[in-house]
């Protein structure tokens, strides 16, 4: 009985080893046709700039009273290669007062925009509009962060003439009297939504 186990055990071993080799002998009588193609392409991205070619909002007013308006040109140009899909302003004062922090009798702003440059006349400044004028910014009060900005042009290479005018209410009080504030104004360009390319 134990010659007949040790008979079978020897059988199947060989088996093993028969398909074992016959196994790694197929490995090379097979072979199979190939063929392949290729191609490349260059993927760029682009730039966003935003700038300010021409400002007249660094020239400051003094002194003012209630009523008194004060014009600024400033011309933002798309110098980028992507056109931007929005803009907004942010305000804030570096040097704060009364003249800020009352949004109903501190200062006001509102922008218009122009279709070609706007003509400038002063000290003090004053614009005039040789083409058609559209709202940029309705009036509202000077201090305010990420304030939407519309009928902008926003493509690349274009340019917005832009006047600012900041206006002093008719009616501030005595309170506003002897007041100083520095205000900065921040533009900022949102990329336009992805498209196909």
């Amino acid at each position: 009985m134990r010659r007949k186990l040790l008979h079978a055990r020897k059988l199947l071993l060989s088996i093993a080893a028969l398909g074992a080799a016959a196994s790694i002998a197929g490995l090379g009588t097979f072979a199979t046709f190939t063929t392949s193609t290729s191609a490349s392409h260059t993927i760029a991205s682009g730039t966003l700039s935003l700038t300010a070619p021409f400002s007249r909002l660094g020239t400051g007013a003094s002194p003012i009273a209630p009523g008194d308006t004060m014009q600024r040109a400033i011309d933002l140009s798309y110098s980028g290669s992507i056109s931007l899909g929005s803009a907004t302003l942010t305000t804030n004062a570096t040097s704060s007062s009364l003249l800020d922090s009352d949004a109903t009798n501190g200062l006001q702003i509102a922008i218009d925009k122009c279709s070609a440059a706007w003509t400038e006349s002063g000290p003090p400044y004053t614009y005039t509009c040789g083409g058609s004028t559209s709202t940029v910014l309705s009036s509202r009060a000077v201090i305010g962060s990420n304030i939407a900005l519309s009928n902008l042009t926003l493509t690349a290479g274009a340019t917005d003439h832009l006047r600012v005018t900041v206006t002093f209410p008719s009616g501030a009080g005595n309170t506003l009297q002897n007041q100083s504030s520095t205000v900065n104004y921040t533009f900022t360009g949102n990329q336009r939504a992805g498209t196909d390319q």
